[in-house]
């Protein structure tokens, strides 16, 4: 769904939630990063799937041409004795941010350490 479709107020919500993950950036670059997201809001497109109640498992997107964010409550891989496979449980998270204009995609990065490096 387009940001450029929410109200004020959810657009408000989705860079607060965008600035959990930012944050974690220093100061300066967290800052600079979220107003380069602010500032592209209308190009920024959300995704959801899944239950929206407190004890929901559900996975989002966050994706716009300066940041790709994903959440999603995962299976615990080798606990399949004790959960079912296929079953994701909120206790099991994996959370992935990319910087999408940042160059980073596409390129062989194990190639390019061994390149570098003499192993």
């Amino acid at each position: 769904m387009p940001v450029s479709s929410f109200t004020p107020a959810q657009r408000e919500q989705l860079l607060d939630l965008v600035d959990l993950y930012i944050g974690n950036l220093r100061d300066e670059h967290a800052r600079v990063h979220l107003a380069d997201v602010a500032a592209r809001l209308d190009e920024t497109y959300f995704a959801w799937i899944g239950g929206t109640s407190d004890d929901s498992v559900y996975y989002y997107r966050i994706m716009s041409p300066v940041v790709l964010i994903e959440f999603d409550h995962q299976t615990p891989v080798g606990l399949t004795h004790l959960y079912p496979r296929g079953v994701p449980y909120r206790e099991h998270i994996h959370a992935v941010v990319r910087t999408p204009n940042g160059n980073d995609y596409g390129k062989d990065l194990l190639r390019q350490h061994y390149e570098r490096e003499r192993h």
